[in-house]
């Protein structure tokens, strides 16, 4: 589903990314692992758009997609959620996920503005959609409550409802589970499985071994801007290179 091949980073005189590439299999859940400055927040920004990258390719399926802004890849299937929460606070908590919808929308700003049949129709379609996204992600009570108002394990799945919306193939999530609670832990790990089980592929990047190790069929480790191991979470947690740079020497 995804392939990344070679892509270097540099930022000044600063190597982020060092010749990275590895392979992300359709309908898997992949993570990305490594201590902090390890680079996996950068490449993710490189491969949903947000940076383009000194070095070396991305592709989607087979679709070279290098340098592709966000809002190409949305419509191709390539959608990502935040590790510092992206949210419209002053907005209601259907209208944010709607939001990911009207990336699909037909209607123009003409039909918008007339208040067309075909436009009302469709916005009608697209609420009840919502609704079903809120339903899905456990939050269908929630649809009429102000965004900023919600603690934060809310909002983490009003991002993942938003990003759902979007009705992408590949969802890049960036540690879901940063400042969530055992228990909605517990909870993101079986919203995970749910969307893979629709048939999304579902990169992570994660902190929390425990989930990452329970959760992904294959594990990417990145230190200090390069690759250093790719493989099943079993031979992850048995490679001394991994358990190395995580406790260090002895």
């Amino acid at each position: 589903m995804l392939r990344v091949e070679g892509v270097t980073q540099i930022f000044g005189g600063l190597t982020a990314l060092e010749d990275v590439s590895f392979r992300v299999g359709k309908g898997a859940i992949t993570g990305v692992i490594g201590p902090n400055g390890a680079g996996k927040t950068t490449l993710f920004n490189i491969i949903t758009g947000l940076y383009t990258q000194t070095g070396g390719k991305v592709f989607l399926e087979e679709a070279d997609i290098s340098g592709f802004p966000p809002e190409r890849l949305a419509p191709r299937g390539l959608v990502r959620t935040f590790q510092n929460i992206e949210m419209f606070h002053q907005m209601t908590v259907l209208e944010n996920v709607l939001v990911g919808l009207h990336s699909r929308s037909r209607s123009g700003i003409l039909s918008c503005l007339l208040k067309l049949p075909r436009q009302l129709a469709e916005e009608r379609r697209m609420r009840e959609e919502a609704h079903t996204w809120l339903e899905f992600c456990g939050i269908a009570d929630l649809g009429g409550v102000e965004a900023g108002a919600l603690p934060f394990g809310k909002c983490r799945l009003v991002e993942i409802a938003r990003a759902m919306a979007v009705n992408p193939r590949i969802l890049l999530m960036d540690e879901p589970a940063a400042g969530l609670n055992s228990r909605e832990t517990a909870d993101l790990e079986l919203l995970i499985r749910k969307i893979r089980d629709m048939g999304v592929t579902v990169v992570l990047v994660e902190h929390d071994m425990e989930l990452v190790m329970d959760i992904c069929d294959a594990i990417v480790v990145l230190n200090l801007g390069k690759k250093l191991a790719e493989g099943t979470p079993r031979q992850i947690q048995e490679n001394p290179d991994v358990i190395k740079a995580y406790l260090g020497e002895g």
